[in-house]
């Protein structure tokens, strides 16, 4: 008989066999907790005959659960049980947090109070409309005093929102140079609540709120919580306190909940998550059992003893030690310190270690340059287009963020939503001789406003101002807009995916009179339409790619590349969850990594620490830290001035017995004379200098 936990080591299979009704599990890196979290899953279904779709698992990302959903379906569909077809009959459900409130919200909006059409804002649309708010109502103020900015404002608001700490608490504390404002971002963050009240939308904080209110509910959140049995959690050290406390009411005494994460790799305190969480799981939820993964599949020990090592000097958390399951490797290599002149010998010594490496039979796309911040990369980046050698840098553009593919998901919100002001706004700017007044103008003409709930406004009503939003628009735009209106409305009996491709139809033009390079840019267009073929409502689509967007658009990808292999750069955020040979570690000094802007307390200094501990654990054969030992004060300068450097704090102490140092300085690197050089003829300086002083005299 096919034993679906076979391959799991003790720490794993008591995993996922464990009775507990209270479960946290702390996973150091590489230690196998997505086949532990399988294998519970696996055996939940198989030996204790849940039915599948009675089990929910909540990640941080998208492919984490379906990779998990589709590795526990294929254990199933190995097992010889009898009753296998009987537990097949339905499906782990699982997602990332604001997914699954997404569709619990969908099932249950009118309970709840929304509109079945709601849209939901990605984190840009929702920066825009803080920049809407703001220019609006600090004009008076932004000549006396200082006001934050979008990014700022959305991220003062989420964080406060997620905590739970109030406004002035988290400006305090994020943005200390902004608390002479803080009564105009309270007022800013106050009339961007009612905004999307009246717009009929949600961001991704709503979801979390609405979905902890439908639980809060007697009737609402006792039909919710009786849908599952289980609760899985997986990278629980990112949870924040609304997502805690939004656990606490899912779980019912009879649902079992299992946890699982590592304070270790706890780096996303800007999103409001705190180590704490997990350490305290016991206090938020009694009887709590804890177990432990602590053997490592993906390093070598001696990269595992820096790591413990570092760990060890931390003042808090670090809960596990790991040990390496390689024990039969030969000689493994233990860490670089590799000391550096300056950032171009620093770039200088990468570029060769990585070519060095590369011709012992390391391919460039199995190593890494990671580093804290993006631009501490700007100078290695030269010197690798320099040497050909071809990388590519995680971060940059991302799908939701191409304007094209956002123009024609507000098209799909409207279609749920006509209230929705913001799309709105944005659609019409892609009218001809259209821009952000007249597209104002054109919003007042069709007088939108009040709460969706309250709202009776239809595409119907609204087409019958459209002779007074053609006047404000002007004649230029008659056709266009016409043929959106038309484009908008759904036809009776007509197919979800027919709408949306005539829709994108109507749109398409308009995207290939506004951009450049329009081709691949209607092909995402397609790729959207497609997205209808399963969904009920156009606005889902639209949520569904804000919540889970992809990685990037064709048509920034650039023509196709002759290159056999990619070197990659990586911030250490970037890198979390990923594996290399190799992995260089650059800016190793204090005031970079960590970085001084994080030192103004101990929480942000061990923070860093847990970020360099997720940089060294992304390696499995080798790990090279380089300190530049001077930066110079002006870069693009041809002068000398210079501080210099100290390295990490984190490399000292402890963990220096774990390093073996070398110095890549070139001969010139601080001025030194060449051996070979030929003798300088004496001066007579001294009787010069007089000389000229002399003249002084007369």
């Amino acid at each position: 008989m096919f034993d679906p936990l076979a391959h799991l080591d003790p720490e794993q299979r008591a995993v996922a066999t464990s009775d507990a009704k209270r479960l946290r599990v702390l996973a150091g890196a590489g230690t196998g907790k997505t086949t532990a979290l399988t294998g519970r899953c696996a055996h939940l279904i198989l030996s204790e005959r849940v039915p599948a779709e009675r089990i929910l698992l909540l990640t941080f990302t998208r492919r984490a659960a379906r990779q998990m959903v589709s590795r526990t379906t294929t254990l199933i569909q190995r097992s010889g049980e009898a009753d296998g077809p009987r537990v097949r009959t339905g499906r782990v459900r699982g997602g990332t947090f604001h997914s699954v409130a997404h569709m619990i919200l969908r099932q249950h909006a009118e309970s709840v109070g929304l509109s079945p059409g709601f849209g939901v804002l990605d984190p840009a649309d929702a920066a825009d409309l803080f920049d809407v708010i703001r220019d609006s109502q600090v004009k008076d103020t932004t000549g006396r005093r200082r006001i934050p900015r979008k990014g700022t404002l959305l991220s003062i608001y989420s964080r406060a929102i997620a905590s739970g700490q109030p406004v002035s608490e988290v400006i305090t504390n994020v943005a200390p140079w902004a608390q002479q404002s803080t009564a105009d971002v309270v007022d800013i963050c106050r009339t961007y609540s009612q905004r999307k009240r009246e717009l009929g939308v949600l961001d991704f904080d709503d979801l979390l709120l609405y979905w902890r209110e439908a639980l809060g509910s007697d009737h609402l959140g006792r039909k919710i919580r009786d849908e599952f049995d289980h609760v899985l959690v997986d990278e629980y050290q990112d949870v924040n306190a609304l997502q805690v406390e939004t656990l606490g009411l899912l779980c019912r005494p009879a649902t079992s909940l299992t946890v699982v994460g590592d304070d270790a790799q706890a780096i996303y305190s800007f999103r409001a998550s705190s180590p704490e969480h997990i350490l305290n799981f016991e206090n938020d939820f009694a009887g709590a059992r804890t177990l432990a993964l602590t053997l490592n599949y993906r390093s070598t020990q001696p990269i595992l003893d820096l790591a413990n090592a570092i760990a060890s000097e931390a003042s808090v958390g670090f809960s596990t030690t790991l040990r390496a399951n390689r024990v039969d490797e030969a000689n493994p290599v233990r860490a670089a310190l590799v000391r550096c002149a300056d950032e171009d010998g620093q770039s200088d010594s990468v570029c060769e270690r990585i070519l060095e490496l590369r011709e012992e039979g390391t391919p460039l796309s199995q190593q890494a340059v990671l580093v804290r911040a993006a631009h501490h990369s700007d100078r290695l980046e030269i010197e690798l287009t320099r040497r050909g050698i071809p990388f590519v840098k995680y971060g940059g553009l991302k799908y939701l963020e191409a304007a094209h593919v956002k123009d024609l998901l507000a098209a799909f919100r409207i279609v749920d939503n006509p209230a929705d002001e913001l799309s709105w706004f944005r659609l019409l700017q892609l009218l001809p001789k259209v821009g952000p007044a007249k597209a104002r103008r054109g919003l007042e003409a069709l007088r939108i406003s009040g709460p969706l709930s309250e709202s009776s406004v239809s595409l119907a009503e609204l087409s019958e101002r459209l002779p007074v939003l053609i006047r404000e628009l002007g004649p230029s735009a008659q056709g266009d807009v016409t043929a959106l209106f038309t484009g908008l409305t759904i036809e009776p009996g007509e197919p979800l995916v027919s709408h949306a491709d005539r829709l994108c139809r109507v749109v398409a033009p308009l995207i290939s009179a506004n951009y450049d390079n329009s081709e691949p840019r209607i092909t995402d267009l397609e790729a959207l339409v497609h997205a209808t073929t399963s969904a009920r409502r156009l606005s889902e689509v639209a949520a569904e790619h804000a919540l889970d967007p992809p990685a990037s658009t064709g048509d920034l990808a650039g023509a196709p590349s002759i290159d056999e292999d990619f070197l990659v750069i990586s911030t250490v955020h970037s890198a979390k969850g990923l594996e290399w040979d190799t992995v260089h570690v650059i800016h190793a000094a204090d005031g970079n990594f960590p970085s001084d802007m994080a030192l103004t307390d101990e929480s942000g200094l061990e923070e860093e620490r847990r970020l360099f501990y997720v940089a060294l654990t992304r390696a499995r054969n080798t790990v090279d830290v380089y300190v530049p030992l001077r930066f110079h004060v002006n870069r693009h300068a041809h002068d000398d001035r210079h501080i210099w450097a100290q390295p990490s704090r984190f490399l000292t102490g402890a963990a220096a017995a774990h390093l073996d140092e070398t110095t890549h300085l070139r001969p010139t690197d601080f001025g030194s004379p060449t051996t070979n050089a030929a003798p300088m003829p004496v001066i007579d300086a001294a009787g010069a200098v007089a000389s000229n002083i002399d003249q002084l005299w007369r």
